[in-house]
């Protein structure tokens, strides 16, 4: 059976262009530069575990901020690792997981597609506030919202959809070439005396579009985007272009089997829903059960949505899952990447790609001032990112522990220009600083409280301290965090413990799931909501008549996962 096209239109104004990680843009200047309109479809944020939310018992003590500000401080510098080698910039020891690389980035993605303004200033307030302190929970919820639909939803590709004749203008309209979404192209065409990526069956058309029409404000090296987040590096960037281009091949595909689809807008809108409905159906089936322990998917599938539900009729998204669950990606990230052929482990020849490198040439990038496309030796070579080759551990995630890379403490593309003071300078480059800092500032249950909810046996101090440095452990102990645990800590150590790192713990995976899946079902354009017997065999289909089930098989219908010869 064949599912009709969605006829709603997403709601207007859904394009971010400047949002970046850790803005500290004030709350004014942020309501001027992002459109009335998407203000206007702003989202709730609140509080997922409502019976501990006003309990001061079940948060982090609030009696002397300034304190515990500093045991904050001093416990995120701590989960840094030291710098790697220089003749190994891929050690990590032990810490590599079983989760192929890619899983890391398609995190981010998701989160940029369905939340923004936690980390921003706002009317709460800053992490680099010098008297930050915990909110009322009451006035978090007041005083900020989500400026992304809670929904998976492509909001983040699609903005509020193209301009047709006999429509309105949409603000996304420089986003789409008639109906299919703007690629760019790539620069420094190679020759046959230099490095290159041979052997790759695919047209190396893998850059973002980046000559933006005139009278939009832009400065010419920034990329024309749904959400300007996603150009802030380029693993992250190139899977958003794979977005664009399998949007594009959905385009093609409906043309040619579903001819009842007569005009642009009817090919469009059907286009854009297997789009949907195949990331969905990958975000649930794919990824969540490969970060999830085993059998929780199912769980949620089959028994229904036990702790995330609509709150006063709205569809919200949970603080203690923005703001702490799912920042457990922050853990999988490699101080360095086999990037591609030119950058990446080649017997120590060729250079790798160090997470600073793969900044450079983005919106953000120190390189995009002098050219406005993507050297085609930076074109990434997705096979390294998801492919589960025991060869190559190093072409996996890191663990989901409580030890981040030594380039996370080091964000020096996180510090606005002209820099501030060394004070915020230090908190803002040390990302395991400012998720603490936010968590407290939002008045996040810990993970204690959390786990007693849910019914399930609290971490010991055993297990907080287990494989810790004496140090990291002098400091628990000492600051009270043995007993009351911020909850983003508590989930990664519980990954640790529970898990060895390559997935998820029972609390981590209960508010993870329950929240995306969640989101979905009260998607009334989701497959979940329009057709829950839907499957990807009723979808799009590769070449050889296989189905899209995974974000590696997304990969190669859009046409960027390289074929070796």
């Amino acid at each position: 059976m064949t599912e009709q096209p969605m006829t709603e239109q997403n709601p207007p104004g859904r394009v971010l262009r400047d949002l970046s990680h850790g803005g500290t843009v004030e709350p004014t200047e942020i309501r001027n530069r992002v459109s009335r309109e998407l203000v206007d479809v702003s989202t709730p944020f609140d509080y997922l575990f409502e019976t501990i939310r006003d309990d001061p018992a079940a948060h982090l003590p609030a009696d002397d901020p300034a304190a515990m500000v500093a045991a904050l401080d001093t416990l995120g510098r701590l989960m840094v690792e030291s710098q790697p080698p220089a003749e190994d910039p891929f050690q990590s020891g032990d810490g590599n997981s079983t989760i192929p690389a890619v899983y890391t980035y398609l995190g981010q993605f998701i989160d940029h597609d369905i939340t923004a303004n936690t980390d921003r200033q706002n009317d709460i307030g800053h992490v680099t506030d010098a008297d930050l302190h915990p909110v009322p929970p009451a006035d978090v919820i007041k005083g900020i919202r989500n400026l992304r639909v809670p929904a998976l939803d492509l909001d983040s590709v699609y903005g509020d959809g193209p301009t047709f004749p006999d429509g309105p203008q949409t603000e996304a309209g420089s986003l789409y070439d008639g109906i299919t979404l703007k690629l760019g192209r790539v620069a420094l065409e190679p020759k046959p005396d230099t490095a290159q990526i041979s052997g790759v069956r695919i047209p190396l058309q893998a850059d973002l579009e980046r000559d933006v029409p005139r009278g939009v404000g832009r400065k010419p090296s920034e990329a024309n985007i749904g959400d300007a987040r996603n150009d802030e590096n380029l693993i992250v960037s190139q899977l958003h272009v794979a977005f664009l281009r399998f949007h594009n091949k959905t385009v093609d595909w409906v043309r040619r089997h579903e001819p009842q689809h007569t005009d642009d807008k009817a090919v469009f809108e059907r286009a854009r829903q297997l789009v949907r409905w195949h990331y969905q159906w990958i975000v649930i089936n794919d990824y969540l059960a490969t970060i999830a322990l085993p059998g929780v998917v199912d769980q949620v599938l089959g028994e229904g949505n036990k702790l995330y539900d609509k709150r006063a009729g709205e569809v919200y998204m949970p603080l203690e899952f923005s703001v702490a669950s799912f920042r457990f990606g922050h853990t999988m990230v490699r101080g360095a990447y086999d990037f591609n052929r030119n950058f990446g482990r080649q017997g120590h020849v060729r250079p790798s790609a160090p997470f600073g490198l793969i900044f450079l040439f983005t919106g953000k990038g120190g390189f995009s001032g002098q050219a406005d496309t993507l050297p085609f030796n930076w074109v990434i070579e997705w096979d390294r990112f998801v492919e589960k080759d025991p060869r190559f551990p190093d072409h996996f995630s890191r663990k989901i522990d409580t030890r981040l890379a030594f380039a996370l403490g080091e964000m020096a593309n996180e510090i606005p220009n002209p820099a501030p003071g060394p004070d915020i300078t230090a908190i803002l480059k040390q990302l395991a600083v400012r998720n603490l800092r936010r968590g407290y500032q939002l008045s996040i249950p810990t993970g204690q409280a959390v786990a007693k909810v849910l019914d399930l046996v609290e971490l010991t101090p055993e297990e907080l301290t287990q494989g810790n440095s004496d140090e990291l452990n002098t400091h628990l102990a000492t600051s009270g965090f043995l007993d009351r645990t911020p909850l983003w800590y508590y989930v990664l150590k519980e990954a640790e413990v529970q898990a060895n790192g390559n997935s998820l713990g029972e609390l981590g995976s209960r508010i993870v799931v329950e929240t995306l899946v969640g989101q979905v079902r009260h998607d009334p354009g989701s497959f979940l909501a329009q057709s829950p017997s839907w499957v990807p065999e009723n979808g799009v289909l590769l070449p050889d008549g296989r189905p899209v089930l995974t974000i590696k098989d997304f990969l190669r219908f859009a046409g960027v996962l390289p074929t070796r010869p």
